[in-house]
């Protein structure tokens, strides 16, 4: 490192992330030449509380502490200084979602994750009043389903926000969120960078004859643009973060994000023309456009960068979680046979025996719905393996089947950019999990978008690193600077990457896998119906 590091903690010239995944927080100080210097997780799950995923607001902060404290404690063995400033702080969170507060600040109904696939009706309604399609994810679904539902608390809403921007407005006392975070919870005008005007007034139109005490534009959080500032740390938010009361108040915060755009900063994926795809327990593939769209796709969302603008991103709610499912349970084996395999090593190599498998799997067939999916119109989750007599069963293609059937719904997503749409991509980078054993995740989502795939030296450092690169463009802009020239001169000029480009081969297995997993989505939804 060419400065400091020591004098920079002691002198404030850090700037801190922290991001709260669907698995895990993380906590991230990068010092002035952007490269994490310390950093602090904390595992955590969402639970399946009255048909809701959730978390509760006791396991956000005690996760967001211990997260930060695990951090603070490698600041202290690494450079044997308590950290007490840092030049700025960005907080990011899984995307979309429905949180709502009452006048005095209390949640009305436990948190509603990307997860839930509750708001189908809400969500076709609303696509075709705007006609602009509105994800079930996205806040205004679950705002809307919830009138339609005729829920009690819809009455008392005096603020309504995402996991993000809740966290944010407990830290400065601002009700704010980044233009790529509010995407996601109602349409975004290009123009203008706040939320559609146009929109805002047939949506209010729509609720009118339910006499409500508020309109839309009165409980949605103010929106920011990369760069913008979006408040100081307060005393009490100082205290949250940090329980020992070390950490000082008065720290400069950056608009609040959701993990796609902290992905995107963390792929220098910004620009027209780039793209980025993050697979861990959910996938989502994000392509900032050139122009826009001809038409409303259902399998289609379209966001914004954090910069305001727009990309399409296809997402999947399901993309790991079963087949960490199946690794677990080949270490379980492994315990019950007597052997300590580390989870690591496990996971590396049954990873690599997938690339030993038949181009097409062998015939085998897989659906890794742990919960619902939009895309192919599940509401529920029912995992499921299928294989037929003559198919041909074994280890490698069983992984490597998996995998596949980890990018199917995506798979169909990007289709429609690729083939309808003819959006044209050089490559695309990939990051998250699915990526962590090297080369195994960028040959299975090469052959699945018969794209080049590269992944970055930084790739593991995920989105909260990438929310630490916006709180650092915030304080260390020059003038004009804009953020694709701020990551591309300043964070990502010297930054290695390896790319795979995709083997036409394993492309045509991937054609055959998807033919008998569409033709197989009736037998999904025989099996949920079976098991109800």
């Amino acid at each position: 490192m060419s400065f400091d590091v020591k004098n920079a903690i002691e002198t404030g010239k850090t700037v801190l992330g922290i991001e709260l995944g669907s698995t895990r927080i993380k906590t991230v100080l990068i010092g002035e030449d952007h490269v994490p210097i310390a950093s602090g997780s904390h595992d955590w799950e969402n639970s399946y509380v009255e048909n809701i995923w959730t978390y509760s607001e006791e396991d956000i902060w005690k996760g967001i502490q211990d997260s930060y404290q695990k951090m603070a404690n490698d600041v202290k063995q690494q450079y044997g200084v308590t950290l007490q400033k840092v030049g700025a702080i960005g907080i990011s969170a899984m995307m979309h979602g429905y949180m709502t507060f009452d006048k005095d600040g209390d949640l009305l109904v436990p948190f509603r994750t990307w997860r839930n696939n509750i708001t189908e009706q809400a969500s076709k309604e609303l696509t075709e009043r705007f006609n602009y399609h509105i994800p079930q994810r996205w806040s205004i679904a679950h705002l809307y389903q919830a009138i339609l539902n005729q829920e009690k608390h819809i009455s008392y809403i005096s603020f309504q926000t995402t996991l993000a921007g809740f966290i944010h407005w407990k830290l400065t006392g601002q009700k704010v969120l980044g233009v790529g975070e509010a995407s996601g919870v109602f349409p975004i005008d290009l123009n203008t960078k706040t939320y559609n005007q146009k929109m805002f007034d047939q949506f209010n139109d729509l609720i009118a004859p339910n006499n409500l005490p508020w309109k839309l534009e009165d409980i949605l959080p103010k929106v920011l643009v990369a760069g913008e500032n979006a408040g100081v740390l307060t005393n009490e938010g100082a205290k949250l973060l940090d329980v020992t009361g070390e950490l000082e108040a008065g720290i400069p915060l950056c608009p609040p994000e959701g993990d796609a755009g902290t992905g995107m900063v963390a792929t220098n994926s910004v620009a027209k023309r780039t793209g980025n795809v993050s697979a861990g327990t959910s996938v989502f593939a994000m392509v900032v456009l050139e122009k826009e769209l001809s038409k409303v796709y259902s399998e289609i969302d379209l966001v914004t960068t954090p910069t305001g603008n727009l990309v399409a991103m296809a997402h999947s709610n399901n993309c790991s979680s079963d087949l960490n499912a199946w690794v677990g349970l080949f270490d379980e084996f492994s315990k019950a046979m007597g052997m300590e395999v580390d989870i690591n090593k496990l996971y590396g190599s049954l990873y690599n025996l997938a690339l030993q498998g038949d181009a097409d799997c062998g015939g085998l067939l897989a659906y890794g719905y742990l919960s619902g999916e939009h895309i192919t119109h599940f509401e529920e989750g029912r995992p499921l393996f299928v294989r037929s007599s003559n198919s041909n069963f074994n280890l490698p293609n069983f992984m490597r089947v998996h995998l596949f059937t980890a990018l199917g719904a995506l798979k169909m997503g990007m289709d429609i950019l690729f083939e309808e749409e003819k959006v044209k991509l050089d490559e695309i980078l990939g990051h998250g999990g699915l990526f962590k054993t090297k080369g195994v995740g960028q040959n299975i989502m090469a052959a699945a978008l018969n794209v080049p795939v590269s992944v970055m030296e930084t790739a593991e450092e995920g989105g909260a690193w990438g929310i630490a690169l916006l709180a650092s463009y915030m304080v260390n802009k020059a003038h004009n600077e804009s953020l694709e020239e701020f990551l591309n001169q300043k964070v990502f000029a010297e930054k290695a990457s390896m790319t795979i480009s995709p083997d036409p081969k394993d492309v045509e297995g991937f054609m055959k896998f998807m033919k008998r997993y569409s033709k197989g989505l009736a037998i999904e939804r025989a099996a949920i119906e079976n098991l109800k």
